[in-house]
């Protein structure tokens, strides 16, 4: 991802000199990535995708000390069938029911909620339902979040302020740019 980050990164910066990346410092893929010579780079200060959907890191921070055994789903999520209670439903037909029973409990032993976060879309029906369906089915409380897109409309609009991280033509991202900021 890194690699692929970096090359879309160069190309943009033929034809722009800010690009923006909607990406935190999820699965630390953007560590290590360089803002070319002519370009700066600016990404929401965020250790999580999560708190993007939420509109901020304060409010993700929120949730995550209130109920830190969270599972999120967004509706993005649902539609490409990207995570562990979709990947049960495939290894169920290779591996039986019950050995991934087995599997699925010990990969959400640490879990007590999933949160289906609403993301404003016209018809969040289906999705919620079956956020709440894949909730009941392991034994998980169910809840449903309000997103916000502050976060998304303040990296197109400004200010940058300490939300983001502005990296300046020629540095690399590191994750103390991630972790250093006022209130930590």
């Amino acid at each position: 991802l890194k690699d692929t980050l970096q090359q879309a990164v160069d190309a943009a910066c033929a034809d722009f000199d800010t690009i923006l990346l909607g990406y935190g410092l999820c699965s630390l893929a953007i560590v290590g990535l360089q803002a070319p010579p002519e370009c700066t780079l600016v990404m929401p200060r965020v250790d999580d995708c999560i708190a993007i959907f939420l509109g901020s890191r304060q409010r993700y921070s929120q949730q995550a000390k209130a109920e830190p055994g969270t599972y999120y789903l967004t509706k993005g999520w649902i539609e490409v069938a990207d995570t562990p209670f979709d990947e049960y439903e495939r290894m169920v037909e290779q591996y039986g029911e019950a050995r991934d029973r087995r599997l699925m409990a010990a990969i959400l032993k640490h879990y007590t909620r999933l949160v289906y976060i609403d993301t404003g879309h016209a018809d969040k029906r289906p999705y919620a339902e079956y956020a709440r369906k894949t909730a009941d089915q392991f034994s998980l409380r169910f809840e449903e979040l309000r997103g916000s897109n502050d976060l998304i409309l303040r990296l197109l609009t400004g200010p940058w302020d300490e939300e983001f991280l502005v990296v300046p033509p020629g540095k690399t991202i590191t994750y103390l740019m991630f972790k250093n900021q006022p209130g930590d």
